[in-house]
């Protein structure tokens, strides 16, 4: 065998490792910085924070007596309080009897039930405010859509004769009035009245005055983003590339492309497309996917793994801060919303269990979603960051929503469980959450 011939594999191999670890490393320090603020806020003592497990690669202790810290493991994290008998915070009945009633307070388990909610509820409430940011400042970025619908910059097309210009804003296209890009529903209305030809004429305001230009289909069949672990990621399709032809059918909008990927019930399809100027024949055949629905709900559908958008850059202007925000939040509501609906429907078998990955497949997508670009990798870190908070929230043991259990016991009966009761819940906890990574690592190695 040439070992050579091994070089683009681990090349791929340590760039998704690289990616994986740089996501979650991200995620984890914001998490655990959150459960070591308010922390420290409320009153009680860090020991240690930690960026990674086992042996302890660089360290060092500031002026509070915290030893901050990397570990070789980069795989979690943790924050280890004064009183903690380990990272999972369990109670060390050893150190809270040595250590004197004036420090008491400051440590994990001695310091008020407020302090401590506070300081647990902290690690999910930062992965949500991650996720705001970074969504928000996404949002930010790629501003808002100027109204009326105005050209930016035209994509890269085969289709010859396009006369239609940056600048241009757009009031008809073939005889149909152009709604506003705000209204979803009317826009869907608007290319559903278009006949599906390669080049349209468009009315345009040009300079201020009305002009006939030609243009493509205004959403053709070119491919915007690509889905990690898809059928279109898998062959190496890549944004920016055009469809040209199904089974030797010619196609000029992606309405055609997703009619016919949704009524092949799997079989492989014969895809020409075209990419800088070159037409290159690609086949593959789509996966079936469970995907949520704006009511409710996942429906099954045969998928590619491509995403579609206008057949220009339209032009956007500065989205404000406050709204910004208010995007970041609402699409932060609806990680969490897909991801109980999900849950909810993979426990009761509506949808394959499948849909749930383990390391291997977070790694994979960190992987892919680094290679489609650094606006990708950041977004995914947001998506990921609203889950894994959502995740601490579990009334298990051991996580940060079992935690709060506790605490809601303690408040409602005027005492914490027996540290009898604690070890065995924390140790049922610890074989479930084990349990799930298991299963979950199943899914990536098995699962189609």
């Amino acid at each position: 065998m040439d070992i050579t011939s091994l070089l683009p594999q681990f090349g791929g191999f340590f760039s998704t490792m690289l990616a994986f670890v740089v996501a979650l490393s991200v995620i984890v320090a914001i998490h655990e910085y959150g459960h070591y603020i308010v922390g420290r806020w409320s009153g009680i003592k860090a020991e240690v924070f930690s960026l990674g497990f086992g042996p302890v690669i660089w360290s060092r202790v500031d002026r509070r007596g915290t030893r901050w810290q990397f570990a070789l493991l980069p795989f979690g994290g943790y924050v280890k309080f004064l009183g903690d008998a380990n990272a999972a915070s369990a109670k060390s009945a050893r150190v809270m009897e040595e250590t004197p009633p004036e420090l008491l307070r400051q440590t994990m388990h001695g310091a008020p039930l407020w302090a401590r909610t506070a300081t647990v509820l902290a690690g999910p409430v930062f992965n949500f405010i991650l996720s705001i940011l970074v969504f928000g400042a996404v949002m930010m970025s790629q501003g808002k859509t100027v109204d009326p619908l105005t050209v930016g910059t035209l994509k890269p097309s085969p289709v010859q004769g396009i006369t239609l210009q940056p600048g241009d804003a757009l009031l008809r296209v073939a005889g149909v009035d152009v709604p506003s890009i705000e209204n979803g529903d009317s826009f869907d209305e608007f290319t559903d009245q278009l006949p599906t030809d390669a080049l349209l004429d468009y009315e345009v305001l040009r300079d201020g005055q009305p002009v006939v230009a030609k243009g493509p289909y205004p959403l053709p069949p070119v491919v915007v983003g690509l889905a990690p672990q898809s059928a279109a990621y898998d062959i190496d399709m890549q944004p920016g590339d055009v469809i040209t032809s199904v089974d030797g059918q010619e196609i000029s909008s992606f309405s055609e492309l997703k009619d016919v990927v949704e009524t092949s019930n799997g079989r492989v399809l014969a895809l020409k497309v075209w990419r800088d100027g070159e037409i290159i024949d690609f086949a593959l055949a789509p996966r079936r996917v469970d995907e949520p629905q704006p009511e409710g709900g996942f429906k099954a559908s045969w998928r590619i793994g491509i995403s579609g958008g206008l057949a220009f850059e339209p032009s956007t202007e500065t989205l404000g801060v406050g709204a910004a925000l208010i995007g970041g939040v609402k699409q932060t509501a609806r990680v969490i919303e897909t991801s109980f609906s999900g849950l909810f429907h993979m426990i009761t078998g509506a949808i394959s269990s499948c849909n749930m990955s383990g390391p291997i497949g977070i790694a994979q997508v960190s992987g892919a979603m680094a290679s489609q670009g650094a606006g990708s990798f950041i977004t995914f870190i947001a998506f990921l960051s609203a889950a894994v908070g959502l995740l601490n929230l579990f009334p298990i043991p051991v996580l940060d929503g079992g935690h709060l259990v506790f605490y809601a016991y303690e408040a409602v009966a005027g005492k914490p469980p027996s540290d009898t009761a604690l070890r065995v819940l924390m140790t049922a906890g610890l074989v479930l959450i084990l349990g799930l990574m298991v299963f979950a690592l199943g899914n990536d190695l098995f699962c189609p």
